[in-house]
Formats: C-alpha cells, sequence, structure tokens
C-alpha cells in the first residue's frame, strides 16, 4: 500500500484523535458489505483504512510514521493486528457503534444498532399545517431466514474451532520496546464464541442483512427548514439482544415564491400602480388560507408595511401564530397610451411641494422600507 495513511482517511496530519475516529468510521460505513457488495475490492480498501487507523489512532507508532513513515514501523516491528486474526466482520463494529473505544475492541456484549439519517422535504403550506410523510430508507435489520443467528435453519450451532469458544485470539508483536500480547476478536465467530455449521444462505451467517424500511413521520406545525425529528429504536438492528439505533428525518421547507419566511413570520409583496396608491385602493394578497384583503391609505408610500395578525406560521411550541407582512411596491406605470400621457401631464403639472414633502427623515424611512421597528 503506498497511499498515506492521512490521506487514505482523508484528514490533514495535524488531525486529532477524534477526527481520526470519525473518519475511519466513516470510511467503513461506505465499505460495510450489504451497502457496498458491488464491490469486489471493498475488504482490501477497509483493511487498508484500518492499517492506518491503527497506527494513527496510537500516539507511539503515530509518532515513528510521522518522522520515519511505514518503513520505520516495519523496522521497528510492527505487523497490522489484522494481519493474522482481523476480519471484514470487524466493520460491523464501526458500522453499529458496537466498540466504546477502539473499532477493534470484543464484541461480547449486546451492543445498540448505529442510527439512520434520512432527508424529506415539504412545501410551506405542509409546514404550516402540519403533515404526514412517507419515508422509504435502508437499515439493517435482523434476518427473518435465521432469526439473527447466522445458521441455516435446522443446523446446528457450534463452539468456534479456531478460538475454542473464548471469542478472542492472543496475538504477539514485536515493537521498540520489547513484544508486546495482545488479545484481538476471533475472526472466525467475531468474538461470539460460537458459529454455525452452515452459515444462513440469506444473510451469509451475520445474522442481519439490508432491508427497506417504510415509515409514516409526523411533521409538526410550524417546523422550519433544517429541523429534524427523531423516531427512537427505528435505526439499524443491534447485535447480540442491544436495542435498534434511532431514525433522524432531516426536513427541507421547500421556497414558495409567494414568501419569504422570517421567523414565524411570513413577508411578501403587492405591486400598486402609483396613481393608485396615491389615491388608495383596496388589494387581494396570497396568504397561505387562501387570499387576504388589505385597505391601503391614501398616500401609501413604496415600502409601506401592512401588517396582517396571524396571517404568519404557526409557533413550533404552540401559542399565537406569526403575522403576515405586505410590504408595497409602488410602481411606476410604463407604455402610456395619449391620454394616459395626457392626464398625468395635467395631474404633474397640479404638483406642489406640499404634496410630495415628508415628515420623515431619511433614517426613519429607510427603516420603514426595510421594515425593522
Amino acid at each position: 500500500m503506498a497511499t498515506d495513511y492521512y490521506e487514505l482517511l482523508g484528514v490533514g496530519r495535524d488531525a486529532s484523535e477524534t477526527d481520526i475516529k470519525k473518519a475511519f468510521r466513516r470510511l467503513a460505513r461506505e465499505l460495510h458489505p450489504d451497502v457496498n457488495d458491488h464491490d469486489p475490492e471493498a475488504e482490501g480498501k477497509f483493511k487498508e483504512a484500518a492499517e492506518a487507523y491503527e497506527v494513527l489512532s496510537d500516539p507511539e507508532r503515530r509518532r515513528i510514521y510521522d518522522r520515519y513513515g511505514r518503513e520505520g514501523l516495519r523496522t521497528g516491528g510492527y505487523n497490522p493486528s489484522f494481519d493474522g486474526f482481523g476480519s471484514f466482520g470487524d466493520i460491523f463494529d464501526a458500522f453499529f457503534g458496537a466498540g466504546a473505544g477502539s473499532p477493534f475492541g470484543g464484541r461480547g456484549g449486546a451492543a445498540q444498532g448505529g442510527d439512520v439519517a434520512v432527508a424529506v422535504e415539504v412545501d410551506l403550506p405542509e409546514a404550516a399545517a402540519g403533515a404526514s410523510v412517507d419515508v422509504t430508507y435502508e437499515a439493517i435489520a435482523r434476518c427473518e431466514r435465521c432469526n439473527g443467528n447466522g445458521a441455516e435453519p435446522g443446523t446446528p450451532i457450534e463452539t468456534c474451532p479456531r478460538c475454542d469458544g473464548h471469542g478472542q485470539l492472543q496475538s504477539v508483536t514485536r515493537s521498540p520496546f520489547g513484544q508486546v500480547m495482545r488479545s484481538v476478536v476471533c475472526d472466525q465467530c467475531g468474538g461470539e464464541g460460537k458459529v454455525p455449521d452452515q452459515p444462513c444462505s440469506r444473510c451469509r451467517g451475520r445474522g442481519r442483512l439490508a432491508a427497506e424500511r417504510r415509515v409514516q413521520v409526523d411533521v409538526p406545525a410550524g417546523i422550519e427548514n433544517g429541523q429534524r425529528i427523531r423516531l427512537a429504536g427505528r435505526g439499524h438492528a443491534g447485535e447480540r439482544g442491544g436495542p435498534p439505533g434511532d431514525l433522524y428525518v432531516l426536513i427541507g421547507v421547500r421556497e414558495d415564491e409567494r414568501f419569504v419566511r422570517d421567523g414565524s413570520d411570513l413577508v411578501t409583496v403587492v405591486d400598486i400602480a402609483a396613481p393608485r396608491a396615491a389615491l388608495g385602493t383596496t388589494e387581494s394578497v396570497p396568504a397561505l388560507d387562501g387570499e387576504r384583503v388589505v385597505e391601503l391609505p391614501p398616500g401609501t408610500q413604496p415600502g409601506d408595511v401592512h401588517v396582517i395578525r396571524g396571517g404568519g406560521m404557526p409557533h413550533l411550541r404552540g401559542g399565537r401564530r406569526g403575522n403576515l407582512r405586505v410590504v408595497v411596491n409602488v410602481v411606476i406605470p410604463r407604455r402610456l397610451t395619449s391620454d394616459q400621457r395626457r392626464l398625468l401631464e395635467e395631474l404633474a403639472d397640479t404638483i406642489t411641494e406640499d404634496n410630495v414633502r415628508s415628515e420623515e427623515g431619511v433614517f426613519s424611512r429607510l427603516k420603514r422600507a426595510l421594515g425593522a421597528s
């Protein structure tokens, strides 16, 4: 393997121990056999990533590697622990979060299944009223054919001949400080101490497999873009009686061309011809429940805001609704007919300074135009 360990994990040379662990777990998920069985090189890629993790997660080995490279490790007696004992089954620990520390730890006890994340989108009216959304996703489930024990139905489960039922193997490696004795999970039984005489034909003896699931998610009224909903126990199945993980549903709220959302308020714009704004008018504006009628007083100015109380989004935790803010855009007429031009010229000749003078200062007008309080 000629690739740099840091490049393999996709981290910088100053990466922390936590960053290195996260990077390895991400790669392990990508290379999981049930979701990556189309790639015949997946197992080899995983073992390369595992070697990089084993070195970079150990401070002393990392120091030697940073200074002397892989040859320095070999000279010091390092050999990857999985060369003789590891297994592609180690992916399960990284994928399901079975190990509390290193992903090469034992698998003797019950382990909680990993979480699953899925994204869905709803329209703004659905986010306002609440909705039920059907979500389809893939998760690791217990194999129904073997009931999770990994054995073909009707065949026995025997003591592992490789570890004599202990679930672990011992190996001796050399280091700059002498020989080191370490225990590793048995690659044949995966730490169980028992193996099926005939592996299940459906799950290949793993006891679990990827399955498509469907669930109806209740999206609460008032939810915002980017918020997530947690469904307990809907994630990957646990191991050896462990509880399942959770399902996290990330909600995306599609943009609505009629509105801009500002917290629980909605903002919309209404175009008014200048003569109508001067005279005052009644206009229909879009709202979540259809259309609303607003009364615009004579002399309405560009940027004036008309507030419809309770016309916005509901608060996620209840209480009053937000408001619908209607911003007035005064439009100057174009492409005038000769009669329109004549009338406007007559009007223009009658306009005095008193008609256009404002009692507001420039900053007050800017605040009003921007909807600030």
